[in-house]
């Protein structure tokens, strides 16, 4: 009889001499190559996972020594604030398997530790359309569902099919469907009411063999016309989005970032209307409760774009984007994003969200 993870769980709780010593525990380990925001923080424990067991594994370290376990994957959407006391899992379950072929569509499971990027590369190539427009967005695919990411007119859930997360109390493995998820604008059920309650494993992806060009949001149709380009392939719209992007945004190996800091907010119709009579070229797109607002914008009219504060600032090309200059300290940062807040709630009435988790 195959074994469950729950009695996996069990048996390694009788031998826990022995699983500690194979799992390759390190400590006291520098967090800098694992955040993008370049913060230099110590995990007091440090370990990799390449398998479920591995996970496992490391969630019964962390329940024995009675310490919080944190999940890292490209560390592109945390800001470290102070040293992690704890057990640091850095998430590596490699893997794209096509699964399940037909005319029209194909379904791939990938690993949660595979290169968000690198997957979106491997769909190119093969022709699987879907995720184009997601193209350069930094971190790994475990994430993708957590944070519902979204770039250029799509958002994960429109090829999201299910995953496979551990549940970390009991151990044991669940499939979720996408009505489970629970999507919505940078969110999922992982960021709600199953926060800290999960460990996504693998995830599986529904792509179109038969593409649907989207090239309406952004400077996307601009930068195709640029290049001469007229009847775009989705390897065209690739490039297109990470020349955008490049153009926009600092490379996280040359100034320390997670990308978009805010969530573009979504205010009433008629708080909209009403500040478009005081800003006549405010910005705005129809959402399900309203007008969505770009963040940038509402920071750039504030006065923040370009605004250097020692070691960390507001980019000066992209004014949704927090930077570490370097040397920066994550306590700093989070008190800029407060002033941001302030500030665009004072002028705007607008209350602006982080996407950036603080650890």
């Amino acid at each position: 009889m195959p074994l469950r993870l729950s009695d996996l769980g069990k048996i390694c709780f009788t031998s826990q001499h022995r699983f500690f010593a194979a799992m390759n525990i390190q400590e006291n380990i520098s967090l800098l190559p694992y955040n993008t925001f370049g913060m230099d923080k110590k995990a007091r424990f440090f370990v990799r996972a390449q398998s479920d067991k591995d996970v496992i594994d490391a969630l019964l370290f962390a329940r024995e020594k009675g310490i919080p376990l944190l999940v890292l994957g490209g560390g592109s959407n945390i800001l470290l604030t102070k040293d992690w006391e704890g057990l640091v899992l850095k998430m590596e379950i490699k893997g794209i398997q096509v699964e399940d072929c037909s005319e029209d569509e194909v379904l791939v499971k990938v690993g949660a530790g595979e290169n968000w990027h690198e997957f979106v590369l491997f769909c190119i190539e093969n022709g699987y359309a879907g995720v184009e427009n997601l193209s350069l967005i930094p971190g790994t695919v475990g994430a993708s569902p957590m944070q519902n990411i979204g770039a250029y007119g799509v958002e994960i859930k429109e090829v999201f099919d299910s995953l496979w997360a551990i549940e970390r109390s009991e151990l044991a493995n669940r499939r979720f469907s996408w009505e489970e998820c629970a999507f919505g604008y940078r969110e999922s059920v992982f960021k709600s009411a199953l926060k800290d309650q999960y460990i996504i494993t693998q995830v599986w992806f529904r792509l179109s063999k038969k593409p649907q060009i989207k090239t309406s949001y952004g400077a996307i149709q601009d930068t195709l016309k640029e290049l001469g380009i007229r009847q775009p392939s989705i390897r065209d719209v690739s490039e297109a989005v990470i020349q955008i992007r490049r153009s926009k945004l600092p490379d996280p190996a040359e100034i320390g970032n997670a990308g978009s800091f805010f969530k573009n907010p979504t205010i009433p119709a008629d708080h909209f209307e009403r500040l478009k009579s005081e800003y006549p070229n405010i910005p705005g797109f129809p959402a399900e409760e309203g007008t969505k607002v770009p963040a940038a914008w509402l920071i750039e009219q504030a006065g923040w774009k370009g605004k250097r504060f020692g070691s960390i600032g507001v980019h000066a090309k992209q004014p949704l984007v927090l930077v570490n200059y370097g040397g920066g300290e994550g306590k700093d940062i989070v008190k800029l994003s407060q002033d941001i807040q302030a500030s665009v709630k004072e002028r705007f009435g607008i209350a602006l969200h982080p996407e950036v988790n603080f650890i």
